[in-house]
């Protein structure tokens, strides 16, 4: 049985992941200092260290302990409008979990990793078709730029340290469990459709849209979004792909179409039967005006079909989630 370290596995992605890596057989040990992540999102009977990975020496001893030999890494700090008010502690905690991350392969029998990695590396690409893996990489955001100095510190160090990586580059990413048993449970989270449920159930008094001049459909935003199972998935698929001796490679993950911030808006009142308050407010620095993934490369390779891709479901679930949430059941 291979041993597969989570970092950051009490989150929101990273849990959905954990608990299909375990009913699929892995033995997960999970490492999240539960800043952003919870405890109660994980299987009761998962190996659970509340630690922060910056603790190289901590980590190599969970590692050893456990004979780890891949590593799926999702500890990072995430909000773009964060980053561009606090960009050193972005590249310090985000840059240095990997250097730690690193540090535990050179030491130790892990070998590969799994990161997560964002579309927001891409910055704001003026073309008319999806965005291939092979794009330019120009971020607008320091966030976008911590992750794609990891994946540059990744790539630098893989052959000297004889290990392999996919990258996953994500998009927008929402939505819940089907079964209503796992979803987004931070509260200050600031994607659009998490959002977007929180005012259809009440908890927030209205929803901000920055921006309506963008050179798009209908002057909004236009995001990839990609249900959470769908993105667990693939991480499942990735651990496979190099389980199987597949060699190091990076994968934009979406469905490879996009929808602007006003019809997920409209999806989200449909699927609530809620009307509520919209404020159009100035654009945020580091938006880009649109970014959609060429999925044909992660569909080919890891030979990936998508089960949700449909806003709809994307919207309710996340809806349904909510409302789960607030009444406790």
């Amino acid at each position: 049985m291979h041993s597969i370290l989570v970092t950051g596995g009490a989150g929101y992605i990273g849990s959905h992941t954990v608990r299909k890596l375990q009913r699929l057989g892995f033995k997960v040990i999970v490492a999240d200092n539960l800043s952003t992540g919870f405890e109660s999102s994980l299987p009761e009977d998962i190996d659970f260290y509340n630690m922060n990975i910056l603790d190289t020496a901590l980590l190599e001893q969970v590692v050893h302990r456990h004979n780890c030999t891949h590593a799926i890494h999702f500890a990072a700090k995430l909000n773009v409008q964060e980053s561009v008010n606090n960009p050193l502690d972005y590249f310090r905690n985000n840059v240095q979990g990997v250097l730690s991350l690193l540090e535990v392969c050179k030491n130790t029998n892990l070998k590969n990793i799994i990161f997560s990695s964002t579309a927001a590396l891409f910055g704001d690409l003026t073309q008319d078709r999806p965005i291939l893996e092979s794009d330019p990489v120009a971020p607008l955001n320091p966030y976008g730029e911590s992750k794609y100095t990891c994946e540059k510190i990744i790539q630098s160090c893989a052959e000297k340290l004889h290990i392999k990586y996919v990258f996953l580059r994500y998009f927008n990413v929402a939505g819940a469990a089907l079964d209503g048993s796992n979803g987004q449970r931070t509260k200050d989270a600031f994607h659009l459709i998490h959002l977007a449920s929180l005012v259809a159930t009440g908890q927030r008094s209205e929803l901000s849209l920055f921006g309506d001049d963008y050179p798009t459909i209908d002057g909004t935003c236009v995001r990839d979004y990609l249900h959470v199972e769908d993105l667990a998935d693939l991480h499942v698929l990735s651990l496979k792909y190099l389980l199987s001796g597949g060699e190091s490679n990076t994968f934009n993950c979406g469905y490879g179409h996009g929808y602007s911030v006003r019809q997920v808006i409209e999806t989200m009142k449909s699927v609530s039967r809620r009307d509520f308050q919209v404020v159009l407010k100035p654009r945020r620095p580091g938006d880009a005006s649109s970014l959609v993934a060429d999925s044909s490369k992660v569909k080919r390779v890891l030979k990936w079909t998508p089960r949700y891709d449909d806003i709809s479901i994307i919207c309710r679930t996340a809806f349904e989630w909510e409302q789960k949430l607030i009444h406790g059941r």
